[in-house]
C-alpha cells in the first residue's frame, strides 16, 4: 500500500510512523486509520523492529483531532463505525508486542490525545497542547478518551478535561501524570529516539512480557496481577535472552538479545 496520510520508516531497530496531513494539522480521517493499521501489520511482521515511535509531520501538530470536515457528514451509524475504527487503532497499539512511544510535537487534541494515551508512554515538546475538546462540538470523546484518561490521571481530572473541553500545556499534562517527560522543541526528537534506541537494545520477549503484565495487571486485583507476573517471569526463562543476559552480566559485557516472540 502506498501511503498518502502517513509516513512509515525505520531507523535501526526503531519503527517510525508520522501522521502526515500537516495542512489539516494531521487530523484523523478513515485513510489515516486504515494506513496506520497497514503499517502496524508490517511492523508486527518485522522482527527487526523492537520499538515504535509515533509523531506528527511538521512542527505544529501531533494529531489535532478527528477531521471535522469528515465527521460533520456522518449519520449515527456512520459515527459509531468511525468511533469503532478509532478504538480498534487504540486497541492495536496497546496489543502491539513492542513498546510504543508517542512523541508529541504540537497539538494533541481529541483523537490526538487518545492515540497518545494508547501508546505506552508520552514524551512532549514544551509547545505541545493536550485536551479533549469534543464537548465544544456537541459530541464527546469517541476514541477512548472517557476510558483511558481516568485510568491515567484519575476520575475527577478526566471529568474536568472532558466536560470543559479546555486545552492544557505539556507541563500541566506532565503534572497530572499524562506525560512522562517534556523537552524543548529542538530536543524532543533527539531525546525520544535516545530512549527508543535504549529500549531497542533489550529483549523482545521481556519487553512484551513487561508491557502485557502492566497493562493487564491494572484490570485485576493485586494478587491476581502478581500471579500473572509469576507466569510471565517463568516464561521469560524459555527465551535464550535469559541465558545471554545473565552470561553477559557475569562476563562483564553488554548483552546481545536475539530471542524471538514466535
Amino acid at each position: 500500500m502506498a501511503y498518502e496520510t502517513i509516513i512509515f520508516e525505520t531507523e535501526g531497530n526503531v519503527g517510525i510512523i508520522k501522521f502526515n496531513r500537516p495542512k489539516a494539522l494531521n487530523a484523523i480521517n478513515p485513510d489515516v486509520l486504515s494506513e496506520t493499521q497497514d503499517a502496524l501489520n508490517k511492523i508486527e511482521a518485522d522482527p527487526a523492529i523492537k520499538v515504535l515511535v509515533l509523531t506528527g509531520e511538521g512542527d505544529k501538530a501531533f494529531v489535532a483531532g478527528a477531521d471535522i470536515a469528515h465527521m460533520v457528514k456522518l449519520n449515527p451509524l456512520q459515527s459509531k463505525a468511525f468511533s469503532r475504527d478509532g478504538h480498534e487503532l487504540g486497541f492495536r497499539l496497546e496489543s502491539l508486542p513492542i513498546p510504543v512511544i508517542a512523541c508529541v510535537n504540537g497539538f494533541a487534541l481529541g483523537g490526538g490525545t487518545e492515540i497518545a494515551m494508547a501508546s505506552d508512554f508520552i514524551y512532549a515538546s514544551e509547545k505541545a497542547k493536550f485536551g479533549q475538546p469534543e464537548i465544544n462540538l456537541g459530541v464527546m470523546p469517541g476514541f477512548g478518551g472517557t476510558q483511558r484518561l481516568p485510568r491515567l490521571v484519575g476520575k475527577g481530572m478526566a471529568k474536568e478535561l472532558c466536560m470543559t473541553g479546555v486545552m492544557i500545556s505539556a507541563q500541566e499534562a506532565k503534572e497530572i501524570g499524562l506525560v512522562n517527560k517534556v523537552f524543548p522543541p529542538d530536543k524532543l526528537w533527539e531525546e525520544t529516539m535516545k530512549t527508543a534506541q535504549l529500549i531497542a537494545t533489550k529483549g523482545r520477549v521481556t519487553l512484551k512480557a513487561v508491557k502485557e503484565c502492566i497493562d493487564r495487571g491494572l484490570d485485576v486485583d493485586l494478587r491476581d496481577g502478581c500471579y500473572m507476573e509469576m507466569d510471565a517471569f517463568g516464561l521469560c526463562a524459555t527465551s535464550p535472552d535469559k541465558k545471554e543476559g545473565m552470561d553477559a552480566f557475569l562476563e562483564k559485557r553488554k548483552p546481545e538479545f536475539k530471542g524471538e516472540l514466535y
